[in-house]
């Protein structure tokens, strides 16, 4: 039992659910204590120590009954539950089908003797199915299907039939033979079943046999390439991720708080003294940024809008102040949500009330909304982030309201994800922008993300 509870550990980790050795050990403690021999308190002391988040849940019960089922599905002999006139009857049906379909008939009669598969049979099907050379449980709908031609399941319905015709015509009653055609199905469906069950099982311990592959680190996962597990991981990262660089950018402001050494201020502080350097004075300088972010949030830039948002919130007490808003085909103002609620809720929100779908990107449409509205709140201070690839859909793109823009702010950053060389393809106005940018940063996963983050931190 020891090394079938590894082999599901070992399986578990392969499908992608985390558990560590201290986990491990205790599943093995919870059954040395509880035991195997009831299956529902086995099964829910070993969910209990390896499972940790719903999301896993699903995947521990498609585990659980390839590595802790008996494999021996609900069976029933249909001639005992037949009168001695019955069992005749069916014998002589049975003998009229002989010619016809023989391959099929021993396993008409397994069927009818409600035998389940042996171990025996099972292996040559999946040998004859190439079972052996799969690894991964995406491949088990196919190899079952191949087991069951194999096996000659998918031809044996139109047996079936020609034996119930077979038995009304030589006398049997309607009922009976309904009867005998339901045990039938049924007896086939648990033949099935347990051709699924060994493919199953089958692919799960090799899957516990390999060594599972090398995970790339979750900050170089490129946004497009992301699937929700992922997306979910990286949604857990981030208030981590904004932890370190609060606590950097914390420690440059607290270095920075005595300011630097102003010589002019002190020769003319110290006059009194003759000149002498009695009384010190010092530059100081506000180094919290105060930001105004402008996000795409079109599907191709979806993931990444979500993640600098909450990245930028949660790193709110090192951020003077943060205005923002999103796009698609025009300016919305998200400022007020970030205030009444915290990051990861109100990016939800944000992106809950502004789906993609029926209408295209227009930035210049958007740039042209906020000049009207909201360009009083773009000062000498502020910082202005724009994140976004820079296709417009071949709408005007409003570079005076860009021009415009950088002209009043401190400095106008773009984060865009697509490489220069991409840059003026198709619809893609980047390279335009970029001329009225004191700065681009590719930003293509969470890593790029942080530094560009970071860096702007640095710089105040």
């Amino acid at each position: 039992m020891d090394t079938r509870m590894i082999q599901f550990i070992r399986a578990m980790r392969a499908a992608g659910v985390r558990i560590s050795l201290a986990e491990s050990q205790d599943a093995m403690y919870a059954v040395d204590m509880l035991g195997v021999g009831q299956r529902e308190q086995f099964k829910s002391s070993m969910r209990a120590t390896l499972v940790k988040e719903a999301r896993d849940q699903g995947t521990f019960d498609y585990f659980f009954p390839l590595f802790f089922g008996n494999n021996q599905p609900p069976m029933e002999n249909i001639p005992e539950n037949l009168s001695p006139e019955q069992q005749q009857t069916l014998q002589d049906a049975l003998q009229s089908l002989m010619g016809n379909m023989d391959a099929l008939k021993d396993l008409l009669k397994q069927l009818l003797d409600g035998k389940p598969f042996s171990q025996e049979q099972l292996d040559q099907m999946g040998q004859q199915a190439g079972l052996q050379s799969g690894d991964q449980m995406y491949q088990r709908n196919w190899f079952e299907r191949r087991m069951n031609r194999q096996s000659g399941m998918q031809q044996i319905q139109e047996l079936i039939e020609k034996l119930i015709e077979a038995l009304k015509e030589m006398g049997m009653s309607d009922q009976a033979a309904e009867e005998i055609r339901e045990q039938l199905q049924q007896n086939a469906e648990g033949l099935s079943e347990q051709i699924s069950n060994y493919a199953g099982s089958s692919l799960a311990e090799r899957m516990a046999e390999k060594e599972p592959d090398p995970k790339p680190d979750l900050l170089d996962v490129p946004f497009t390439q992301l699937g929700q597990a992922e997306v979910d991981a990286i949604r857990d990262e981030i208030r981590r991720l904004a932890a370190r660089l609060r606590s950097r950018a914390s420690l440059r402001q607290k270095r920075a708080s005595s300011g630097e050494l102003d010589p002019r201020k002190v020769m003319r502080a110290n006059m009194r003294y003759g000149g002498v350097p009695i009384e010190l004075r010092f530059r100081t300088r506000q180094v919290k940024p105060k930001l105004v972010l402008i996000c795409d949030i079109s599907t191709s830039m979806r993931y990444c809008a979500e993640f600098l948002l909450t990245l930028v919130y949660e790193l709110q007490d090192v951020v003077a102040k943060t205005d923002s808003f999103v796009f698609i085909d025009d300016m919305v103002d998200v400022t007020m949500v970030f205030e009444q609620q915290q990051p990861r809720e109100a990016v939800s929100q944000v992106l809950r009330e502004n789906p993609p779908g029926y209408y295209s990107t227009d930035l210049g449409n958007s740039l042209n909304t906020f000049a009207r509205d909201k360009m009083g709140i773009i000062s000498s201070k502020t910082t202005v982030i724009f994140l976004g690839d820079g296709r417009n859909n071949y709408n005007d793109p409003r570079l005076d309201v860009a021009e415009d823009i950088q002209r009043r702010a401190r400095r106008l950053l773009w984060f865009c994800p697509e490489p220069p060389g991409q840059w003026g393809t198709g619809d893609s106005d980047m390279h335009r922008y970029a001329l009225h940018a004191d700065g681009v940063y590719r930003v293509t996963n969470l890593r790029e993300l942080a530094a560009a983050v970071d860096q702007i931190l640095t710089d105040g």
